[in-house]
Protein backbone atom coordinates (compact mmCIF):
# COMPACT_ATOMS: atom_id res chain seq x y z
CA UNK A 1 0.00 0.00 0.00
CA UNK A 2 1.33 3.14 -0.82
CA UNK A 3 0.40 5.94 1.34
CA UNK A 4 1.05 9.74 1.09
CA UNK A 5 1.48 11.68 4.90
CA UNK A 6 1.59 15.52 4.82
CA UNK A 7 2.76 17.22 8.19
CA UNK A 8 3.91 20.83 8.69
CA UNK A 9 7.47 19.16 10.42
CA UNK A 10 8.96 15.98 10.39
CA UNK A 11 11.36 14.81 13.21
CA UNK A 12 14.42 14.73 12.87
CA UNK A 13 14.57 17.75 10.29
CA UNK A 14 12.08 20.26 11.67
CA UNK A 15 10.55 20.16 15.19
CA UNK A 16 8.54 22.33 17.40
CA UNK A 17 6.45 19.58 19.42
CA UNK A 18 5.10 15.77 19.49
CA UNK A 19 3.73 16.72 15.78
CA UNK A 20 7.40 15.89 15.00
CA UNK A 21 8.56 12.70 16.47
CA UNK A 22 5.32 11.17 15.29
CA UNK A 23 5.38 12.00 11.60
CA UNK A 24 9.00 11.26 11.73
CA UNK A 25 8.36 7.45 13.33
CA UNK A 26 5.17 5.95 11.88
CA UNK A 27 6.02 5.80 8.42
CA UNK A 28 9.51 4.16 9.08
CA UNK A 29 7.08 1.28 11.44
CA UNK A 30 4.59 1.22 9.05
CA UNK A 31 7.14 -0.75 6.61
CA UNK A 32 6.87 -3.33 8.68
CA UNK A 33 3.15 -3.68 7.66
CA UNK A 34 3.62 -3.73 4.08
CA UNK A 35 2.93 0.29 3.71
CA UNK A 36 5.59 2.45 1.52
CA UNK A 37 4.98 6.22 3.24
CA UNK A 38 6.17 9.30 1.00
CA UNK A 39 5.91 12.82 3.98
CA UNK A 40 5.19 15.60 2.24
CA UNK A 41 6.24 18.89 4.32
CA UNK A 42 7.19 22.41 4.05
CA UNK A 43 11.25 23.32 2.53
CA UNK A 44 11.69 25.44 5.32
CA UNK A 45 15.85 26.62 6.00
CA UNK A 46 16.56 24.18 8.43
CA UNK A 47 15.41 21.59 5.56
CA UNK A 48 16.37 22.78 2.91
CA UNK A 49 20.34 22.76 4.83
CA UNK A 50 20.53 19.40 5.44
CA UNK A 51 19.01 17.09 2.73
CA UNK A 52 21.35 15.73 0.06
CA UNK A 53 20.93 15.33 -3.56
CA UNK A 54 17.01 15.79 -4.03
CA UNK A 55 15.90 15.10 -6.82
CA UNK A 56 13.00 17.70 -8.87
CA UNK A 57 9.88 15.41 -9.34
CA UNK A 58 6.90 18.00 -9.99
CA UNK A 59 6.95 21.89 -10.20
CA UNK A 60 3.87 24.22 -9.83
CA UNK A 61 4.47 27.63 -11.49
CA UNK A 62 1.54 29.19 -9.97
CA UNK A 63 0.52 27.44 -6.69
CA UNK A 64 -1.76 29.93 -4.97
CA UNK A 65 0.71 32.80 -6.68
CA UNK A 66 4.11 31.32 -6.34
CA UNK A 67 6.23 28.74 -8.36
CA UNK A 68 6.75 26.03 -6.05
CA UNK A 69 8.86 22.03 -6.99
CA UNK A 70 8.68 19.30 -5.02
CA UNK A 71 11.82 17.63 -4.36
CA UNK A 72 12.05 13.72 -3.73
CA UNK A 73 14.92 12.78 -1.20
CA UNK A 74 15.74 9.84 1.45
CA UNK A 75 16.48 11.10 4.65
CA UNK A 76 17.52 9.30 7.97
CA UNK A 77 15.11 6.35 6.32
CA UNK A 78 12.45 8.62 5.56
CA UNK A 79 10.94 8.74 2.54
CA UNK A 80 10.46 12.47 1.89
CA UNK A 81 8.72 15.27 -0.67
CA UNK A 82 10.07 18.40 0.17
CA UNK A 83 7.47 21.56 -1.06
CA UNK A 84 10.77 23.96 -2.03
CA UNK A 85 8.91 26.83 -2.28
CA UNK A 86 11.33 29.93 -0.78
CA UNK A 87 8.33 32.55 -0.92
CA UNK A 88 6.42 30.96 1.69
CA UNK A 89 8.95 28.92 3.52
CA UNK A 90 12.61 30.55 2.73
CA UNK A 91 12.27 33.27 6.07
CA UNK A 92 13.53 33.86 9.48
CA UNK A 93 12.25 32.67 12.63
CA UNK A 94 10.28 28.92 13.12
CA UNK A 95 7.52 27.17 10.69
CA UNK A 96 5.05 29.36 12.28
CA UNK A 97 6.23 32.19 13.82
CA UNK A 98 8.45 34.84 13.16
CA UNK A 99 11.76 35.88 14.92
CA UNK A 100 9.53 38.42 17.20
CA UNK A 101 7.50 34.67 18.12
CA UNK A 102 4.27 36.90 16.17
CA UNK A 103 2.51 33.84 13.79
CA UNK A 104 3.19 34.90 10.14
CA UNK A 105 0.30 36.86 8.55
CA UNK A 106 0.14 34.53 5.54
CA UNK A 107 -0.06 31.03 7.24
CA UNK A 108 -3.02 30.15 5.77
CA UNK A 109 -1.78 30.48 2.46
CA UNK A 110 1.83 29.03 3.49
CA UNK A 111 -0.34 25.93 4.76
CA UNK A 112 -3.25 26.50 2.32
CA UNK A 113 0.14 25.70 -0.56
CA UNK A 114 1.10 22.60 1.29
CA UNK A 115 -2.43 21.31 0.93
CA UNK A 116 -3.27 22.06 -2.76
CA UNK A 117 0.04 20.59 -3.32
CA UNK A 118 -0.58 17.23 -1.63
CA UNK A 119 -4.07 16.72 -3.24
CA UNK A 120 -2.14 17.09 -6.84
CA UNK A 121 0.01 14.49 -5.94
CA UNK A 122 -3.16 12.29 -4.58
CA UNK A 123 -4.38 12.85 -7.61
CA UNK A 124 -1.73 11.38 -9.73
CA UNK A 125 -0.07 14.81 -10.72
CA UNK A 126 3.47 13.79 -9.82
CA UNK A 127 4.95 10.98 -12.45
CA UNK A 128 5.75 7.59 -11.27
CA UNK A 129 3.73 7.49 -8.20
CA UNK A 130 0.26 7.79 -6.83
CA UNK A 131 -1.01 7.10 -3.18
CA UNK A 132 -3.65 4.73 -2.01
CA UNK A 133 -4.60 7.09 0.58
CA UNK A 134 -3.57 10.50 2.42
CA UNK A 135 -2.85 10.68 5.72
CA UNK A 136 -3.15 14.87 7.48
CA UNK A 137 -1.82 15.95 10.42
CA UNK A 138 -3.22 18.91 12.13
CA UNK A 139 -4.72 21.86 11.12
CA UNK A 140 -1.32 22.74 8.57
CA UNK A 141 -2.56 19.81 6.49
CA UNK A 142 -6.33 19.60 6.70
CA UNK A 143 -7.51 21.28 4.05
CA UNK A 144 -5.74 18.42 1.55
CA UNK A 145 -8.74 16.58 1.85
CA UNK A 146 -11.29 19.37 1.24
CA UNK A 147 -8.87 20.29 -1.75
CA UNK A 148 -9.37 16.40 -2.63
CA UNK A 149 -13.46 16.81 -2.23
CA UNK A 150 -13.65 20.20 -4.61
CA UNK A 151 -11.44 19.46 -7.15
CA UNK A 152 -12.09 17.66 -10.35
CA UNK A 153 -9.57 14.67 -9.47
CA UNK A 154 -10.17 10.91 -8.66
CA UNK A 155 -10.80 10.94 -4.79
CA UNK A 156 -8.76 8.65 -2.59
CA UNK A 157 -9.31 7.34 1.22
CA UNK A 158 -8.00 9.94 3.45
CA UNK A 159 -7.30 10.20 7.30
CA UNK A 160 -6.82 12.83 9.61
CA UNK A 161 -4.96 12.83 12.57
CA UNK A 162 -6.28 15.58 15.55
CA UNK A 163 -3.01 15.75 17.26
CA UNK A 164 -4.31 19.10 19.40
CA UNK A 165 -7.37 20.04 18.65
CA UNK A 166 -6.56 23.30 20.71
CA UNK A 167 -4.69 24.47 17.39
CA UNK A 168 -7.38 24.84 14.56
CA UNK A 169 -6.05 27.42 11.81
CA UNK A 170 -8.94 29.83 11.60
CA UNK A 171 -8.88 32.77 9.62
CA UNK A 172 -11.00 35.24 8.68
CA UNK A 173 -13.62 34.71 5.44
CA UNK A 174 -11.25 37.54 3.58
CA UNK A 175 -9.17 35.02 2.58
CA UNK A 176 -11.40 32.25 1.49
CA UNK A 177 -10.76 33.45 -2.13
CA UNK A 178 -7.29 32.80 -2.07
CA UNK A 179 -7.71 29.34 -1.35
CA UNK A 180 -9.04 29.34 -5.09
CA UNK A 181 -11.93 26.51 -3.67
CA UNK A 182 -15.67 26.66 -5.60
CA UNK A 183 -17.87 28.84 -3.92
CA UNK A 184 -19.93 26.60 -2.54
CA UNK A 185 -17.22 24.91 -0.37
CA UNK A 186 -17.94 28.33 2.03
CA UNK A 187 -20.29 26.10 3.58
CA UNK A 188 -20.67 24.63 7.10
CA UNK A 189 -20.52 20.92 5.61
CA UNK A 190 -17.13 21.82 4.99
CA UNK A 191 -14.77 24.61 5.59
CA UNK A 192 -17.11 28.02 7.07
CA UNK A 193 -16.84 28.35 11.19
CA UNK A 194 -19.12 30.54 12.42
CA UNK A 195 -18.21 33.12 9.87
CA UNK A 196 -14.74 32.48 9.15
CA UNK A 197 -12.45 30.06 7.49
CA UNK A 198 -11.37 27.08 9.79
CA UNK A 199 -8.93 24.71 8.23
CA UNK A 200 -9.32 22.00 10.92
CA UNK A 201 -13.07 21.98 10.70
CA UNK A 202 -12.59 21.73 6.87
CA UNK A 203 -10.91 18.53 7.45
CA UNK A 204 -12.86 16.89 9.95
CA UNK A 205 -16.00 17.26 7.55
CA UNK A 206 -13.96 15.95 4.50
CA UNK A 207 -11.47 13.56 5.82
CA UNK A 208 -12.84 9.40 5.72
CA UNK A 209 -11.29 8.79 8.63
CA UNK A 210 -10.31 10.95 11.79
CA UNK A 211 -8.02 10.20 14.79
CA UNK A 212 -6.74 11.15 17.67
CA UNK A 213 -3.11 10.01 19.56
CA UNK A 214 -4.71 8.63 22.43
CA UNK A 215 -8.31 7.11 23.02
CA UNK A 216 -9.45 9.30 26.23
CA UNK A 217 -8.63 11.84 24.00
CA UNK A 218 -10.99 10.52 21.65
CA UNK A 219 -13.54 10.72 24.02
CA UNK A 220 -12.77 14.09 25.82
CA UNK A 221 -13.23 16.00 22.34
CA UNK A 222 -16.61 14.83 22.23
CA UNK A 223 -17.47 17.35 25.42
CA UNK A 224 -17.55 21.29 25.47
CA UNK A 225 -14.43 21.01 28.11
CA UNK A 226 -11.94 19.62 25.33
CA UNK A 227 -13.80 20.18 21.99
CA UNK A 228 -12.50 23.30 21.89
CA UNK A 229 -16.09 25.04 19.51
CA UNK A 230 -15.53 21.49 17.65
CA UNK A 231 -17.14 18.60 19.58
CA UNK A 232 -20.37 19.00 17.46
CA UNK A 233 -18.47 18.57 14.63
CA UNK A 234 -16.85 15.47 15.79
CA UNK A 235 -19.86 14.15 16.95
CA UNK A 236 -21.32 14.17 13.76
CA UNK A 237 -18.16 11.92 12.82
CA UNK A 238 -17.91 9.90 15.64
CA UNK A 239 -18.78 6.49 13.78
CA UNK A 240 -15.37 7.57 12.06
CA UNK A 241 -13.11 8.49 15.07
CA UNK A 242 -10.38 6.18 16.68
CA UNK A 243 -8.18 6.92 19.56
CA UNK A 244 -4.78 5.10 18.44
CA UNK A 245 -1.92 5.92 21.15
CA UNK A 246 1.27 7.26 19.98
CA UNK A 247 4.42 5.41 20.25
CA UNK A 248 7.75 6.48 20.44
CA UNK A 249 11.12 5.87 18.69
CA UNK A 250 12.79 3.02 21.00
CA UNK A 251 15.96 3.05 19.30
CA UNK A 252 16.49 7.41 19.76
CA UNK A 253 15.08 6.47 23.13
CA UNK A 254 17.13 3.59 24.77
CA UNK A 255 19.00 4.16 27.56
CA UNK A 256 20.92 1.56 27.03
CA UNK A 257 22.34 2.83 23.99
CA UNK A 258 21.30 6.67 24.22
CA UNK A 259 24.96 8.66 23.40
CA UNK A 260 24.09 11.60 25.32
CA UNK A 261 23.14 9.31 28.40
CA UNK A 262 27.20 9.50 30.64
CA UNK A 263 26.18 5.55 31.67
CA UNK A 264 24.29 3.46 29.97
CA UNK A 265 21.43 1.04 31.73
CA UNK A 266 18.71 -1.20 31.77
CA UNK A 267 15.94 -2.78 34.01
CA UNK A 268 18.87 -4.62 36.22
CA UNK A 269 21.19 -2.26 36.21
CA UNK A 270 19.49 1.12 37.31
CA UNK A 271 22.37 1.63 40.06
CA UNK A 272 24.73 2.96 36.87
CA UNK A 273 21.43 5.58 36.29
CA UNK A 274 23.98 7.66 39.43
CA UNK A 275 26.23 8.66 37.37
CA UNK A 276 23.85 10.29 35.13
CA UNK A 277 21.54 12.11 38.31
CA UNK A 278 25.25 13.38 39.60
CA UNK A 279 25.77 15.03 35.92
CA UNK A 280 21.85 16.26 36.32
CA UNK A 281 22.85 18.33 39.51
CA UNK A 282 26.29 19.36 38.11
CA UNK A 283 24.64 21.04 35.39
CA UNK A 284 21.59 22.82 37.42
CA UNK A 285 23.74 23.44 40.27
CA UNK A 286 22.12 21.22 42.42
CA UNK A 287 23.49 20.01 45.92
CA UNK A 288 24.26 16.60 45.35
CA UNK A 289 22.48 14.41 47.75
CA UNK A 290 20.15 11.96 48.19
CA UNK A 291 16.61 14.10 47.75
CA UNK A 292 14.89 13.24 45.22
CA UNK A 293 14.98 15.08 41.94
CA UNK A 294 11.84 16.06 39.64
CA UNK A 295 11.80 17.30 36.62
CA UNK A 296 9.72 19.18 34.11
CA UNK A 297 10.46 19.06 30.21
CA UNK A 298 7.75 21.37 28.79
CA UNK A 299 6.34 23.95 26.69
CA UNK A 300 5.79 26.47 29.97
CA UNK A 301 2.48 26.93 29.27
CA UNK A 302 -0.92 27.31 30.73
CA UNK A 303 -2.35 24.09 28.68
CA UNK A 304 1.12 22.07 30.48
CA UNK A 305 0.01 23.47 33.50
CA UNK A 306 3.25 24.93 33.96
CA UNK A 307 1.53 28.00 36.44
CA UNK A 308 0.84 25.25 38.81
CA UNK A 309 4.52 23.75 38.88
CA UNK A 310 5.80 27.10 39.43
CA UNK A 311 3.17 27.73 42.08
CA UNK A 312 4.00 25.09 44.48
CA UNK A 313 8.00 24.69 43.84
CA UNK A 314 8.68 26.26 47.12
CA UNK A 315 6.38 23.45 48.76
CA UNK A 316 8.31 20.87 46.70
CA UNK A 317 11.72 22.11 48.07
CA UNK A 318 10.07 22.41 51.71
CA UNK A 319 9.02 18.71 51.30
CA UNK A 320 12.90 17.27 50.45
CA UNK A 321 12.49 17.52 47.25
CA UNK A 322 14.70 19.06 44.03
CA UNK A 323 13.23 20.65 41.00
CA UNK A 324 14.69 20.77 37.70
CA UNK A 325 13.02 22.27 34.56
CA UNK A 326 13.92 22.43 30.54
CA UNK A 327 11.62 24.49 28.74
CA UNK A 328 10.36 27.64 27.14
CA UNK A 329 7.13 29.41 26.60
CA UNK A 330 5.15 32.53 28.05
CA UNK A 331 7.28 34.72 29.35
CA UNK A 332 5.74 35.48 32.94
CA UNK A 333 5.69 31.46 33.58
CA UNK A 334 9.44 31.89 32.53
CA UNK A 335 10.35 34.11 34.98
CA UNK A 336 8.45 32.99 38.15
CA UNK A 337 10.52 29.88 37.66
CA UNK A 338 13.48 31.57 37.41
CA UNK A 339 12.81 33.38 40.50
CA UNK A 340 11.84 30.27 42.00
CA UNK A 341 15.34 28.77 41.33
CA UNK A 342 17.10 31.90 42.97
CA UNK A 343 14.72 31.54 46.11
CA UNK A 344 16.24 28.06 46.48
CA UNK A 345 20.00 27.55 45.10
CA UNK A 346 20.80 23.92 44.96
CA UNK A 347 17.69 22.73 45.19
CA UNK A 348 15.42 24.11 41.98
CA UNK A 349 17.27 24.82 38.65
CA UNK A 350 16.01 25.81 35.82
CA UNK A 351 17.04 25.78 32.08
CA UNK A 352 14.99 28.04 29.47
CA UNK A 353 15.44 26.84 25.91
CA UNK A 354 15.14 23.51 23.85
CA UNK A 355 17.53 21.62 24.38
CA UNK A 356 17.21 17.88 22.74
CA UNK A 357 20.30 15.80 24.15
CA UNK A 358 19.68 17.39 27.98
CA UNK A 359 16.04 16.15 27.91
CA UNK A 360 17.17 12.73 27.17
CA UNK A 361 19.86 12.90 30.22
CA UNK A 362 17.45 13.80 32.73
CA UNK A 363 15.17 10.80 31.51
CA UNK A 364 18.25 9.21 32.68
CA UNK A 365 19.02 10.91 35.68
CA UNK A 366 16.33 12.36 37.25
CA UNK A 367 13.62 10.42 39.66
CA UNK A 368 10.55 11.40 38.47
CA UNK A 369 9.23 13.78 35.62
CA UNK A 370 5.91 15.93 36.23
CA UNK A 371 3.28 16.37 33.70
CA UNK A 372 0.35 18.58 35.00
CA UNK A 373 -1.15 18.62 31.70
CA UNK A 374 -4.71 20.04 31.93
CA UNK A 375 -5.62 18.50 29.00
CA UNK A 376 -3.07 16.28 26.90
CA UNK A 377 -4.03 14.31 23.53
CA UNK A 378 -0.99 12.36 23.85
CA UNK A 379 2.10 13.50 25.68
CA UNK A 380 5.52 11.87 24.80
CA UNK A 381 7.35 12.62 27.57
CA UNK A 382 5.48 10.39 29.76
CA UNK A 383 6.64 7.67 27.90
CA UNK A 384 10.15 8.56 27.17
CA UNK A 385 9.87 8.51 31.55
CA UNK A 386 8.65 4.72 31.38
CA UNK A 387 11.68 3.72 28.66
CA UNK A 388 14.21 5.53 30.90
CA UNK A 389 12.88 4.60 34.60
CA UNK A 390 12.22 8.16 35.46
CA UNK A 391 8.83 7.93 37.06
CA UNK A 392 5.98 9.72 35.61
CA UNK A 393 4.14 11.78 37.71
CA UNK A 394 0.69 12.80 35.29
CA UNK A 395 -2.22 14.50 35.52
CA UNK A 396 -5.43 11.79 34.80
CA UNK A 397 -6.54 13.20 31.31
CA UNK A 398 -5.85 12.22 27.41
CA UNK A 399 -3.21 10.03 26.82
CA UNK A 400 -1.35 10.41 30.03
CA UNK A 401 -4.37 8.42 31.08
CA UNK A 402 -4.12 5.68 28.88
CA UNK A 403 -0.26 5.35 29.51
CA UNK A 404 0.41 5.30 33.10
CA UNK A 405 -1.02 3.16 35.26
CA UNK A 406 -1.47 4.83 38.78
CA UNK A 407 0.31 3.15 41.97
CA UNK A 408 -2.75 2.66 44.07
CA UNK A 409 -2.93 0.51 46.31
CA UNK A 410 -4.44 -2.66 44.03
CA UNK A 411 -1.63 -1.71 41.37
CA UNK A 412 0.96 -1.96 43.32
CA UNK A 413 -0.13 -5.32 45.14
CA UNK A 414 -0.36 -6.67 41.45
CA UNK A 415 3.30 -5.35 40.56
CA UNK A 416 1.51 -3.61 37.52
CA UNK A 417 1.87 0.37 38.53
CA UNK A 418 4.12 2.48 36.36
CA UNK A 419 4.05 6.07 38.03
CA UNK A 420 1.30 7.97 39.65
CA UNK A 421 -2.37 9.91 38.43
CA UNK A 422 -3.67 12.80 39.96
CA UNK A 423 -6.96 14.66 39.37
CA UNK A 424 -8.15 17.48 39.51
CA UNK A 425 -5.38 19.65 38.11
CA UNK A 426 -4.78 21.98 40.87
CA UNK A 427 -1.83 22.88 43.53
CA UNK A 428 -3.64 20.44 45.56
CA UNK A 429 -3.96 17.56 43.35
CA UNK A 430 -0.57 18.12 42.31
CA UNK A 431 1.03 18.29 45.93
CA UNK A 432 -0.77 15.26 47.17
CA UNK A 433 0.75 13.43 44.34
CA UNK A 434 3.89 14.50 45.19
CA UNK A 435 3.81 13.50 48.45
CA UNK A 436 2.87 10.26 47.63
CA UNK A 437 5.71 10.25 45.69
CA UNK A 438 8.52 11.00 47.80
CA UNK A 439 6.93 8.08 50.44
CA UNK A 440 7.41 5.86 47.49
CA UNK A 441 10.62 6.87 47.19
CA UNK A 442 11.92 6.01 51.35
CA UNK A 443 11.20 2.75 49.99
CA UNK A 444 13.86 1.78 47.67
CA UNK A 445 12.37 -1.63 47.32
CA UNK A 446 8.83 0.02 46.00
CA UNK A 447 10.64 2.62 44.41
CA UNK A 448 12.94 0.03 41.89
CA UNK A 449 9.64 -1.84 41.26
CA UNK A 450 7.90 1.37 39.84
CA UNK A 451 10.92 1.81 37.84
CA UNK A 452 11.40 -1.57 36.60
CA UNK A 453 7.40 -1.90 35.58
CA UNK A 454 7.33 1.43 33.68
CA UNK A 455 10.43 0.22 31.95
CA UNK A 456 8.52 -3.08 30.72
CA UNK A 457 6.34 -1.22 29.29
CA UNK A 458 5.35 -1.59 25.42
CA UNK A 459 6.05 2.25 24.39
CA UNK A 460 6.86 1.39 20.46
CA UNK A 461 4.87 1.82 17.68
CA UNK A 462 4.20 -1.41 17.22
CA UNK A 463 0.73 -1.94 18.39
CA UNK A 464 -0.05 1.47 16.99
CA UNK A 465 1.19 1.34 13.69
CA UNK A 466 -0.20 -1.99 13.24
CA UNK A 467 -4.10 -0.21 14.02
CA UNK A 468 -2.72 2.40 11.63
CA UNK A 469 -2.27 -0.12 8.74
CA UNK A 470 -5.74 -1.74 9.66
CA UNK A 471 -7.13 1.49 9.07
CA UNK A 472 -5.32 2.07 5.57
CA UNK A 473 -6.59 -1.01 4.82
CA UNK A 474 -10.27 -0.97 5.54
CA UNK A 475 -10.68 2.05 3.70
CA UNK A 476 -8.93 1.12 0.93
CA UNK A 477 -10.78 -1.92 1.02
CA UNK A 478 -13.92 0.07 0.69
CA UNK A 479 -12.71 1.88 -2.19
CA UNK A 480 -13.50 5.45 -0.31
Amino acid sequence: MKVLSVSSEVFPLIKTGGLADVSGALPITLKAFGVETKTLLPGYPAVMKVIRNPVARLEFADLLGERATVLEVEHEGLDLLILDAPAYYDRPGGPYLDPLGKDYPDNWRRFAALSLAASEIAAGLMPGWRPDLVHTHDWQAALTSVYMRYYPTPELPSVLTIHNIAFQGQFGSEIFPGLRLPAHAFATESIEYYGTVGFLKGGLKTAHAITTVSPTYADEILTSEFGMGLEGVIASRIDNLHGIVNGIDTDVWNPATDPVVHTHYGPTTLKNREENRRSIAEFFHLDNDDAPIFCVISRLTWQKGMDIVANVADEIVAMGGKLVVLGSGEAALEGALLASASRHPGRIGVSIGYNEPMSHLMQAGCDAIIIPSRFEPCGLTQLYGLRYGCVPIVARTGGLNDTVIDANHAALAAKVATGIQFAPVTETGMLQAIRRAMHFYQDRKLWTQLQKQGMKSDVSWEKSAERYAALYSSLVSKGM
